[in-house]
Formats: structure tokens, C-alpha cells, sequence
């Protein structure tokens, strides 16, 4: 029997294969997917072709346990081999498609990976070349150029994934050098979805742009959400500032995501079209059918609620989360103008958030660390050693400063760890200085984040030359290019200086940095 709320599924206790097998015998004929080439794919279309890949995996050895490494950008075949892996009951690591040579060989080898999926080409950057390079003779390489592996489903053997078992390595470049690797299960994805739903409130009839990686948490989450409510995904796989955002419009695009770098994009393609007069409420205006812009992952503006609101008529709905903890909060189509403006909403239903500051709970509008509980939290790290420093007698430590108000809504006031958050992804400052400090041009550095309208937050380089002549742009960016550093991570502004600021015990003053050159 299956256990509904309203219109959309109760999720609780399903796996991820269970909830593609239940979806398409529910509405097997309603659309699920359309991509920029006009490919349509329905529910029941979609378990079949899971199950065809998931026969093509198996005939290769893939099965209850193996390590699936997968880089793929978001397109139909990225949805179904997460749903064939699923059926399989591998262990899926997915990666971001901006990660490099340095960054993949250290998850690959860490993670235990058994298989390694790429596509052959992706926005210029050659796949199928590197992850040959990355393997080796250490385990096999597909690539998906453009099909999938697949085979006869009749081969399959009858396979019931348990929901509360390790399914999913995600690696967040955090604070360290090296990525971390959050063990997650289905049950904790579901949970995060769960969060999320809660505020947006999707409803069958609705069309949510999947404008950002698939392979970030959060795209697999959107993955959850089409089963659990039957919303369509309008998968898009490069977006363009231009292009993009009249696509979403022109396929009924009703819940606009992704983030502030996306809203600002969207917010600027109405202000470029003909008449140039933002338009709520419907006429000629880009979106018309747009119920919500949801998203979360970077800082916003204070102004950016009221934009969306006077242009199309719209709220932002943000949320607060990060890799191993997924959907912490998430603000509500109820919640008021006020709130969603300023802040990120309140706890998700079943998530506990706390303030600590020197071991010491918090009260309402004091500013501390935020830490949480919830079945959204990962099991903990691959790499055990890093547990110890991250939980708190159960409690997840964000390393997010913050301050929860009288009303419960959260308000993200800063970061304890010292990463620049760059379109959503996390840069590492140390890594960019650790690799810089090597120069021989290079005397002292210390990499710091400002602010940035587009981006949210750019990195900036600041140098202190060990020599008259200082380093420059040019020869930062070809060092960086040089150690195999995500081009992501390469700052986009240099500084020199004649020395770092510095406290009596020697630690580099960043804010006073951030001061001068913000």
C-alpha cells in the first residue's frame, strides 16, 4: 500500500530505488524530465532505463557495495545511473564536474573506487583523457559518450536495497587542503528533501529549473523530490546568462533555482529584454508561471527578496545546509516578507539547531556556532580522524557563525572555517596559499574572500614579494595552473602589500584584509 500526504508520497523508510519504482507506477505516463535538446522522458520511461543500465553495471561487476565514481554534467544519463546504481546498491560518488586531476586522484584512491564515469567532453575540458590518466591500470574508466552502459534487465538478480545503508560518498572541499568525504545513506538525503519540501512546497504540477551540477547534494536531492511529488526537471546542462533563463521561461518554469549568482542572472535578463520594465504579475515578463525562487549555498543581498518580488512577483525561498548536512533550514511560501528577506527560515522539521560559543549554549540573538542534529546529518567522514574535530556529543559543528532569533529564523553571520564560498562551492584558502608560498616571487600570502555581486564571494591573493619585483597576475594563475588547481579555486584578484596583519601570536588578521579590500 502506498502511504501518501496531500498529493505527493510519503518517503519515510524508502530507498531511492523504491521511490523510482513506486513513482512510475503511479504516474508512469506524466513527464519527468525535458533537457535543451527537446529530449522528453516520462516516470516509467525512467525506471526502464535504470534498469537497462543497471544490467549493463552489473555485467561489468558493479553491485551491492561497489564504489561508483561519477562525473557527469546534468543530463537524462546522469539521472539514470543513479537510479541504476541505485537498483544495484553501489555506493555512488559523485563529483563535481569542476574538480581536476589533483582533486579526482585523491578521491578516487581514498574512496576505494571501483569504477570511474565521465563523459568524454564537457565544456571543452577533456574527461575521457584525464580519467584514463587517473586509473590507470587501477580500475576501469566508462565513458559516457553519450550513452550509458546496457543490457538485458532480465539478468538482473531480484535485489531490495536496504534505505539506512552507506549509499552515497559526497567530497566538500571544506577547510583542508584535501576533500572530505560525507558518508550519506538514502534515509539522510530523503531527510534533506523532506526539509526542503517542507518550505517550497512542490506540487506535481510544478517545473523546477536544475540549473547546477547534478552531481552536488543538491541535485540529488531535486532527484528525490521528482519521486517523492512527481515535479518535473528542466535539466540544463551549461547554463548561459542569455539563453538559459528564456528556456526555463518558454517550458513553464514555475520554482526557479538555484542560488543568488542565478537569481542576480535572472533578475538581469528581465532588465535586458525589450521593453526594459519589470512587469509582476504576468504580461510580457520573463517567467511568467514562476511560484518560487529557491535556492541557498551563498550569501545574498538584503535588497535581493524585495528585486524578485517587485520584478516577478515571486519570493526567495532560501535554505542553509552544506555538504554532510544538507537542508538545515529552509524559509516557507507562509514565512513573511521580512524573514525571507533577511533571513534563511527556521529548522526543518526533525532538524535541532543549537549556538555555542566557548562550549557554552546560546540563547535567542546570540551569535555562536551553529550545530545541529537531524536524520539529514551524514554518518560521519570516510576518513574516521576527521570525526572527532566535527561532532560535538552528536551535534554536527557547521563551523557557520550565526544567531537563531526569538521567532527561530536563522540569520548566517559569518564562518568559523576559512573557506571562500565562490557560486556555492567551497574554496580552501589554505590550499591556494600552501601552493603559492612555494613561488620563488612569493614572500608571505594569505588568500581571503570578498564580496562579489555575481559570484557571491571572489578569491583574492595577498602578497607579500620576496623579492623587488612581485609576482603578478599572470604568473599567479600559470603557478596555480601549473599545480593542477581547480580553475574554480584560482583568485580572481591580486593584491601586494608590504606585510601580512598580524595579532601578537602571529595569526594573519583577515578581517582586517577583508577591510582594506572589499
Amino acid at each position: 500500500m502506498v502511504a501518501m500526504i496531500g498529493d505527493v508520497l510519503d518517503t519515510s523508510g524508502l530507498s531511492l530505488w523504491q521511490l523510482i519504482t513506486t513513482r512510475a507506477d503511479l504516474t508512469p505516463d506524466k513527464q519527468m524530465a525535458v533537457d535543451e535538446a527537446g529530449r522528453t522522458m516520462t516516470f516509467a520511461a525512467f525506471r526502464d532505463q535504470c534498469e537497462q543500465a543497471a544490467a549493463g553495471f552489473s555485467a561489468r561487476g558493479i553491485g551491492e557495495g561497489s564504489v561508483v565514481t561519477w562525473i557527469l554534467p546534468s543530463t537524462f544519463e546522469a539521472l539514470v545511473l543513479a537510479g541504476a546504481l541505485s537498483r544495484l546498491g553501489a555506493i555512488q560518488n559523485p563529483i563535481l564536474p569542476i574538480y581536476r586531476h589533483r582533486e579526482i586522484s585523491f578521491i578516487t584512491e581514498q574512496s576505494g573506487c571501483e569504477m570511474l564515469v565521465v563523459p568524454a567532453m564537457f565544456r571543452g575540458f577533456d574527461f575521457a583523457n584525464m580519467a584514463t590518466d587517473v586509473a590507470g591500470n587501477a580500475f576501469p574508466v566508462v565513458i559516457v559518450d553519450p550513452d550509458l552502459l546496457a543490457g538485458d534487465p532480465a539478468t538482473l538478480a531480484p535485489y531490495q536495497p536496504a534505505a539506512d545503508q552507506t549509499r552515497w560518498l559526497f567530497y566538500s572541499s571544506g577547510t583542508t587542503a584535501d576533500p572530505k568525504g560525507a558518508l550519506h545513506t538514502d534515509l539522510s538525503i530523503s531527510a534533506a528533501n523532506n526539509g526542503m519540501q517542507s518550505g517550497c512546497k512542490v506540487s506535481p504540477d510544478d517545473k523546477t529549473a536544475v540549473v547546477f551540477p547534478i552531481t552536488h547534494v543538491g541535485g540529488l536531492v531535486w532527484l528525490f523530490n521528482s519521486m517523492q511529488t512527481g515535479v518535473e526537471l528542466l535539466m540544463v546542462q551549461a547554463f548561459d546568462p542569455v539563453s538559459t533563463p528564456q528556456w526555463l521561461s518558454d517550458n513553464g518554469c514555475t520554482c526557479a533555482g538555484a542560488g543568488t549568482v542565478f537569481f542576480q542572472m535572472y533578475l538581469a535578463a528581465e532588465r535586458a529584454r525589450a521593453d526594459g520594465t519589470p512587469t509582476a504579475g504576468g504580461g510580457n515578463r520573463l517567467f511568467p508561471d514562476v511560484r518560487i525562487f529557491n535556492g541557498g549555498g551563498a550569501p545574498k543581498p538584503l535588497t535581493l527578496h524585495g528585486e524578485l518580488m517587485e520584478t516577478f512577483g515571486a519570493p526567495l525561498l532560501n535554505g542553509w545546509g552544506l555538504t554532510e548536512a544538507p537542508i538545515n533550514t529552509m524559509a516557507s511560501v507562509d514565512d513573511p516578507d521580512d524573514k525571507l528577506a533577511l533571513t534563511e527560515g527556521r529548522a526543518c522539521p526533525g532538524v535541532e539547531l543549537r549556538v555555542v560559543l566557548d562550549g557554552e549554549v546560546l540563547a535567542a540573538g546570540e551569535e555562536g556556532e551553529l550545530q545541529v542534529k537531524g536524520e539529514q546529518v551524514c554518518r560521519g567522514y570516510l576518513d574516521e580522524s576527521l570525526n572527532d574535530a566535527a561532532f560535538d556529543n552528536g551535534w554536527f559543528r557547521t563551523g557557520d557563525l550565526g544567531v537563531i532569533d526569538d521567532d527561530g529564523y536563522v540569520v548566517i553571520t559569518g564562518r568559523l572555517k576559512d573557506v571562500i564560498i565562490r557560486k556555492g562551492e567551497n574554496i580552501s584558502a589554505k590550499e591556494i596559499e600552501d601552493l603559492l608560498r612555494v613561488h620563488p616571487l612569493v614572500g608571505d600570502v594569505a588568500v581571503i574572500g570578498l564580496p562579489d555581486e555575481n559570484s557571491g564571494e571572489r578569491a583574492c591573493a595577498v602578497v607579500v614579494a620576496a623579492a623587488d619585483t612581485p609576482i603578478n597576475f599572470t604568473q599567479m594563475t600559470n603557478h596555480l595552473v601549473d599545480a593542477e588547481l581547480s580553475r574554480h579555486k584560482i583568485p580572481e584578484q591580486l593584491e601586494i602589500v608590504d606585510a601580512l596583519p598580524r595579532n601578537p601570536t602571529g595569526k594573519v588578521l583577515k578581517k582586517d584584509l577583508r577591510a582594506q579590500f572589499s
